[in-house]
């Protein structure tokens, strides 16, 4: 009798639990079939957001994955994207804790990896007032026009017969963001900005900054199998890389402070509104020393330094691609160039809002070729749903703009025919404007993504580079 009776109870508990679970798995995303430890790992290829592209073709817009022991969310759809940042944005404004973050990141300290909280309010507080301020992006205007005019100098008088492009454009936007921070400049000839030019200080920043680049875009097993930690040997390379970085930048910090120190109050209020980055970080540093610490600043620097390079260069490198590939819209370019401003000198950033159809080009090089891919990864604080989804606490968000801005649905079909290759205003679905440019479309009416506010870093820059 006792044992019917336990029977019974084990039978109903049993009963309950694979209820339970199959009621929570149907209200969860399908996706491929995942295999015992490693889950979906077996279908990530490099370029990763062209991989999950195809994956969401096959499975869905919005799919579950798991990538070793974490659960991830695979969006590839704008309304879903939409969701995320705007009904659930408290919910995936927190980063998961991955290793790049640890080691490049201050240990999650930095802007970009930082988790949700009171640091995370001040560190885009920061950035908003006074790293990318329109105020602060005007006074560089000038600076801004010195670096386009130097590259174009050397590279009028450079008589190989192949131009290494993508190096130039790199030394380029990383003279821009080095004098916009450290008032210093490593590239090129002219390096009066500089009072001591280092040229092996320049070497050395852009090994770092390469390598963390590398590191940080490629998928760590470490970070999905822990195990894996005493075979791969991915962080124990994270960690020697983050330890120079480190090193450097405090070299860096310390230089400014010496010459900030020298400095008297009034020298210093007389400045206030063309400081440096580093200055003006070490002002605040003296007024609340316990949150403007060394971290922050080496922190704000690197993110300024990652965002803001490679990320700009390689739109810049899209763009003389592709116009280089269309002879027809370069043509138009230089003579929408000519009428606005003429030959007598170059693009100021006052002439950004005339040249519509330059922008309109730049527009659609970032939707071929989004800078980032895949936007940083988000962690969910709590379970939420997602388009009728249920996404469970701690699942990694992982927003596919590759994808999203290939979708037909958004962009219409893609017009192919030459007499459709004029800058024309229409009514497309849903009545917003666009212009068409060549065989692609760039829409007007722009979505903001990341609205955590997380994903703007370097977006001002960028613009007004690609546009000189």
């Amino acid at each position: 009798m006792v044992s019917n009776y336990i029977i019974s109870i084990v039978a109903l508990f049993s009963f309950i639990l694979l209820l339970h679970f199959h009621l929570r798995r149907g209200r969860s995303p399908r996706g491929p079939l995942a295999l015992p430890i490693i889950g979906h790992l077996h279908l990530i290829k490099q370029p990763l957001h062209q991989s999950l592209s195809a994956i969401s073709a096959i499975h869905g817009s919005v799919i579950s994955l798991r990538f070793g022991s974490r659960s991830i969310l695979l969006v590839s759809s704008a309304a879903a994207a939409q969701q995320c940042f705007t009904i659930n944005d408290v919910i995936f404004a927190n980063r998961p804790a991955l290793l790049a973050g640890k080691h490049f990141g201050y240990n999650h300290s930095m802007i970009g990896v930082a988790p949700y909280g009171e640091h995370w309010r001040n560190l885009r507080r920061f950035t908003t007032l006074h790293a990318l301020s329109s105020s602060r992006l005007s006074t560089l205007s000038s600076f801004f026009s010195c670096e386009v005019h130097s590259l174009l100098s050397r590279l009028f008088s450079d008589t190989s017969p192949t131009v290494d492009l993508r190096s130039h454009l790199w030394n380029l936007t990383m003279n821009i963001i080095m004098g916009m921070i450290a008032d210093k400049k490593y590239y090129g000839t002219d390096t009066t900005t500089n009072p001591n030019p280092n040229p092996n200080e320049g070497m050395r920043f852009r090994r770092i900054v390469e390598e963390v680049l590398e590191l940080s875009g490629a998928a760590c097993m470490e970070d999905f199998i822990p195990a894996m930690k005493w075979f791969s040997g991915m962080e124990k390379k994270m960690e020697k890389i983050g330890k120079e970085m480190d090193e450097l930048l405090q070299e860096l910090v310390e230089e400014r402070r010496r010459s900030w120190s020298l400095k008297s109050s009034q020298e210093k209020e007389k400045e206030k509104e063309k400081r440096i980055l580093i200055d003006v970080m070490l002002g605040l540093q003296e007024l609340h020393p316990e949150e403007y610490t060394d971290t922050f600043i080496k922190g704000m620097i690197i993110a300024l330094i990652l965002a803001g390079t490679d990320s700009t260069s390689g739109s810049m490198e899209w763009a003389m691609a592709l116009l280089l590939n269309h002879p027809e819209t370069m043509k138009k370019v230089k003579c929408e160039i000519h009428e606005h401003i003429g030959h007598e000198r170059l693009v100021r950033d006052t002439d950004i809002p005339k040249l519509k159809y330059l922008n309109s080009v730049i527009k659609e090089t970032l939707r071929m070729y989004p800078p980032a891919p895949l936007l940083i990864p988000h962690e969910a604080s709590e379970d939420c749903t997602i388009s009728g989804i249920h996404v469970p606490k701690n699942t990694i968000l992982l927003v596919n703009v590759y994808a999203i801005q290939r979708d037909p649905q958004i962009v219409g079909v893609l017009p192919r025919t030459s007499s459709q290759r004029d800058l024309k205003r229409r009514r497309r679905r849903r009545r917003k404007r666009v212009h068409e440019v060549h065989t692609f479309w760039v829409w007007e009416e722009e979505v903001s993504w990341g609205g955590d506010g997380n994903e703007g870093d370097g977006t001002g820059i960028g613009i007004n580079d690609s546009v000189f």
